[in-house]
């Protein structure tokens, strides 16, 4: 049942082998819940209260509520799968609400920090400063994933079109314009690449040839803005953050900014506007005719 379950996922649904494996994870801890408090396998005869149950021991266990949501989400999703396919009539969480979780702030670098960085890097012309260099604009410049980041393929570059072609979540692809500075360094990189190369096809590598990683980019990320900022996170996502944030405030629209991201959905994107929204009201103070009058004024 969690079996086929998964296949959906991962044949219909397109979701990565993270994330369905994450899935499994989640069933297969409920199901070993219901082993030990009700000695019941049976995930089709499970009700309500015997979820609720679950939901209190993860608290009990200080298991944060954003965690405990997503797991339950991933009971929810597989219970409406055994509705889609006719195995229950009822989903036993058609009705729960999510527990509350406070909002977490993220804090955009500024686009000093940034061009400090770059210009730091911009100092050598090594193989792995010009590459480093270059992940740094990427992110910067398009707001791409870190996991697009490391699956970018030298055929997915135009050089006549000036776009790179991402691969977003559930393999959905999107072309992501490119500045005039970036394809610059991204020419100078490919230079310094071949004596590198071992015939990957991925743009991204080390020095050894091997394909780029996650950790590898995440310190990249760190260890540059360790330099130049004292915010708490430095990380690929804060600079995708900031590369929404930034042109928010310049008023970009916001369907354009979603397209530019990848999201599905404009509600994703909207976790973007707060910062912006700050620079709406002061633009707003400032141009409407009754924003500069005082209280003695009236």
């Amino acid at each position: 049942m969690i079996a086929s379950f998964l296949d959906y996922l991962s044949l219909e649904k397109k979701y990565s082998i993270h994330t369905v494996i994450a899935y499994k994870n989640d069933l297969v801890a409920f199901r070993d819940f219901l082993i030990k408090e009700y000695n019941e396998e049976e995930l089709v005869e499970v009700n309500y209260p015997q979820i609720r149950n679950w939901i209190v021991s993860l608290v009990d266990g200080k298991i944060s509520n954003r965690t405990i949501n997503r797991k339950v989400s991933s009971l929810k999703s597989f219970y409406k799968f055994l509705q889609k396919t006719e195995q229950i009539e009822i989903n036993p969480l058609s009705k729960h609400k999510a527990l509350k979780v406070a909002q977490k702030v993220q804090v955009p670098f500024t686009s000093k920090e940034i061009n400090l960085v770059l210009d730091n890097i911009n100092e050598e012309n090594d193989f792995t400063s010009v590459r480093n260099k270059l992940i740094v604009e990427l992110f910067y410049s398009t707001g791409i994933r870190r996991s697009e980041l490391i699956n970018i393929k030298e055929r997915n570059i135009s050089f006549s079109e000036n776009t790179i072609k991402v691969l977003g979540k559930r393999n959905k692809e999107r072309f992501v314009p490119l500045l005039q500075s970036v394809v610059s360094t991204l020419k100078n990189y490919l230079e310094l690449k071949i004596n590198f190369s071992t015939g990957l096809e991925e743009l991204f590598i080390t020095e050894k040839g091997n394909k780029i990683y996650e950790t590898l980019v995440y310190r990249i990320i760190n260890s540059y803005f360790s330099r130049v900022s004292t915010k708490l996170k430095k990380s690929p996502h804060i600079l995708r953050h900031s590369f929404a944030t930034h042109l928010l405030n310049e008023g970009a629209d916001l369907n354009s900014v979603k397209e530019l991201l990848g999201h599905s959905s404009l509600a994703s994107t909207q976790v973007y506007t707060h910062n912006s929204l700050e620079v709406i009201k002061k633009v707003y103070n400032q141009a409407h005719p009754r924003g500069n009058i005082k209280k003695n004024d009236l």
